[in-house]
């Protein structure tokens, strides 16, 4: 791999060039937009025109699409600690971004945003050329760095715990370095990878005590995993970056255990990624949103390369494909699985099994849950094709990736809750939780926003287009030549 392994500079004078072009590129650009929603209050109490809750790559792209647009009124929560946030320096595992280095990811249209201007003022063109992958927690610099020249309204240590409707507004509960309840017109559920539910962990998994077996999102002690047998369930990119690290902490032997008979070796949706498929796959019919996204699952996508090497260059790792999970007990201090293959003895297990849609996952969804409607709610047709866990459940969602109501009327405040994370794939396509297409998300989200604003506040607005009273002219600029008309005429 050609990567160049790179220091983090203090700000240079080339950082502090960039950030004066970009500076002059919103002067030029008139952006940030001026403030245009009427202030909001309820019993005397803020009230927020939107909320985002998360703020990694997504929630920070749709705060600054909404400040930019001049919708001012925000605020981005996250639970984690500032500079953590997202999964690139926690459990992330890969070593490179996966995603080509020149995409242009959250800048939202602006060249001075992305991450080759962020990089390239830094470490200068020829390193641009030499790098090969992003390393991860270069990206991570680099979303701290767009927060910061942005300025953007983000509260770190802060977590939802509930959401509640207070008459027209929502009211969200908070907890941590800010406690109480926060009232809001808008909420968008920046939420990542886990959308809206959490883990997806197999049955066979569930009655296990966890110290013998761990997610792979979760915070694993790896340094424990020295000398030990520990096995690794799946074959997409996070099963790869889990065996590897185990393997990297001394792990005594790693087996990858594929219920595939193959490894998927081609990502079909790479090949096919275009500007059509950004904007065209949410206006799809429904019956071909199901069929995109059942072929890509079920034909996968493979690891990167890299990262499948980064295993498999280790003379304990081994490959068990055509294997799948039958049962697994807890056995004399460790694991026994009962394999397609036959028993397998093991120290440790990782499920790389993904994440889950399911609504009842997360309690602070809890009073959401029961009225989503999702696409097994009609959207989805048998002649589309068989059902596919993980597709049906997701939600049907609205054009500004607004949930929908299971029963009309059961859940006003869903209209004005914006699913701007990865459950929104059906529904949107790859615009909501992936590097490639999030600048595109973004606009869609922020669009469907501020037009909603705006109608809810249309007499407000039309008030202030009759009171308006700012002349244009002052009344010297012509001269009446009627009376002279009327002298000629009376001649």
């Amino acid at each position: 791999m050609k990567h160049i392994p790179v220091p983090t500079p203090p700000m240079s004078a080339g950082l502090a060039a960039l950030e004066a072009q970009l500076a002059q590129d919103f002067d030029f650009l008139e952006l940030p937009a001026n403030p245009w929603v009427p202030t909001h209050s309820h019993g005397g109490a803020e009230v927020r025109d939107v909320v985002v809750i998360g703020a990694g790559m997504c929630g920070l792209a749709a705060t600054a699409k909404l400040v930019l647009t001049g919708i001012t009124n925000v605020v981005a929560y996250d639970a984690a600690p500032a500079g953590l946030e997202g999964p690139w320096v926690t459990f992330a595992r890969m070593q490179t971004l996966r995603s080509p280095k020149s995409l242009h990811g959250p800048a939202l249209g602006l060249p001075q945003l992305t991450f080759r201007a962020w990089f390239t003022a830094q470490w200068g063109v020829d390193a641009w050329q030499a790098l090969d992958k992003i390393p991860k927690g270069q990206w991570m610099d680099y979303l701290v760095w767009y927060r910061k020249v942005l300025d953007l309204p983000v509260r770190n240590g802060v977590r939802m715990t509930g959401i509640t409707s207070v008459g027209d507004l929502i009211a969200i509960d908070i907890d941590g370095a800010e406690k109480g309840r926060v009232l809001t017109r808008r909420l968008v559920l920046a939420t990542g990878r886990s959308g809206l539910g959490g883990f997806a962990v197999p049955d066979f998994l569930k009655d296990i005590d966890r110290s013998y077996w761990a997610h792979s999102a979760d915070d694993i002690d790896f340094a424990a995993l020295k000398g030990k047998r520990v096995a690794v369930l799946g074959a997409g990119a996070s099963s790869m970056d889990n065996a590897a690290t185990a393997l990297e902490a001394g792990a005594g032997s790693v087996d990858t255990l594929i219920r595939r008979k193959e490894m998927p070796r081609i990502n079909k949706m790479t090949g096919i990624g275009s500007q059509g498929v950004v904007h065209g796959m949410h206006q799809l019919p429904d019956a071909w949103k199901w069929k995109f996204v059942d072929y890509t699952a079920s034909t996968q996508t493979p690891p990167p390369r890299s990262s499948t090497l980064r295993v498999s260059r280790h003379e304990n790792a081994r490959f068990f494909l055509d294997c799948g999970i039958v049962a697994v007990k807890e056995n004399a201090g460790g694991l026994l699985l009962e394999t397609t293959q036959g028993p397998m003895h093991y120290d440790f297990l990782i499920a790389a099994t993904g994440f889950s849609n399911d609504f009842d996952g997360r309690p602070e969804f809890a009073s959401l849950a029961p009225h989503i409607r999702s696409w097994s709610d009609g959207r989805y047709k048998l002649d589309m094709g068989p059902p596919r866990g993980g597709m049906s459940e997701a939600p049907d969602l609205g054009p500004a990736f607004e949930f929908r109501e299971r029963v009309a009327g059961s859940c006003p405040m869903l209209a004005h809750i914006h699913c701007f994370n990865d459950a929104a794939m059906l529904t949107h396509g790859k615009v909501s939780g992936d590097i490639p297409a999030v600048s595109a998300g973004a606009d869609r989200l922020v669009r469907g926003i501020a037009a909603s604003l705006f109608a809810e506040d249309v007499e407000e607005h039309f008030a202030n287009l009759v009171t308006y009273d700012t002349p244009e002219l002052h009344g010297d600029e012509w001269v009446d030549s009627t009376p002279l008309l009327q002298k000629e005429a009376a001649l």
